[in-house]
């Protein structure tokens, strides 16, 4: 068996703001941080062998505050990275939903097969292939481990979609607040999710934040 510990990154600027961040390098706020640390404290008294992560900033450093605790190296899956958001990267969400009313609808109601506007805009299910294959790769190379694996908000949702047999539709029936806790483990054939949006470890239940920007 292998046991994930999936985590999506702190509180960046551009989550309170609403901004698209997409592929965008953005920095973790100072709350960020201070969840960061909160989830390395949550975490301290479990046993981890591998940590993860994509390699772009708000989620290396949440993992590096996480490994630095059990004196492990983060290692950088470019098959982690949040979703190309095109040419939204950068604006705010009540900037694109004045400018894409349709699209922007359509992203938040049937997302599945939706390909994200301009240049290098990617689709769910681009998301979810390349996500798949770290997740496979992970259980081949990494049995009897308990890995710790940071990403986005969309990763982590096509993962855990895809896993349960769902389509991207389903999408948005998943929540993922920041540095929430996900346990996944798969035995044989068969992923299953034991704990889902856990954010015990900041001191509260449910956080009841809704975030317009990934």
């Amino acid at each position: 068996m292998v046991r994930i510990i999936l985590v999506r990154h702190g509180e960046t600027k551009w989550n309170i703001e609403g901004r698209y961040q997409g592929q965008e390098d953005t920095e973790l706020s100072q709350r960020g941080l201070e969840q960061a640390a909160a989830l390395a404290k949550g975490l301290r008294d479990v046993s981890i062998d591998v940590c993860l992560s994509s390699p772009l900033q708000r989620s290396y450093i949440t993992a590096k505050a996480c490994a630095d605790v059990h004196g492990l190296p983060v290692q950088k899956d470019e098959c982690l990275t949040e979703i190309n958001h095109g040419v939204w990267e950068g604006q705010l969400a009540k900037d694109i939903e004045a400018q894409y009313p349709d699209l922007f609808h359509k992203w938040h109601t049937k997302p599945g097969g939706l390909q994200m506007p301009g240049p290098g805009g990617e689709s769910l299910e681009d998301v979810q292939q390349r996500a798949r294959k770290a997740f496979e790769e992970y259980a081949k190379h990494y049995e009897g481990k308990t890995l710790l694996v940071v990403a986005h908000d969309a990763v982590n949702k096509a993962i855990i979609c895809d896993l349960l047999g769902l389509s991207m539709d389903h999408f948005w029936q998943i929540k993922q607040d920041n540095t929430c806790i996900n346990v996944l483990e798969k035995e044989g054939d068969t992923w299953r999710i034991v704990l889902l949006n856990s954010t015990a470890h900041m001191g509260y239940l449910f956080s009841g934040i809704e975030q317009a920007g990934l």
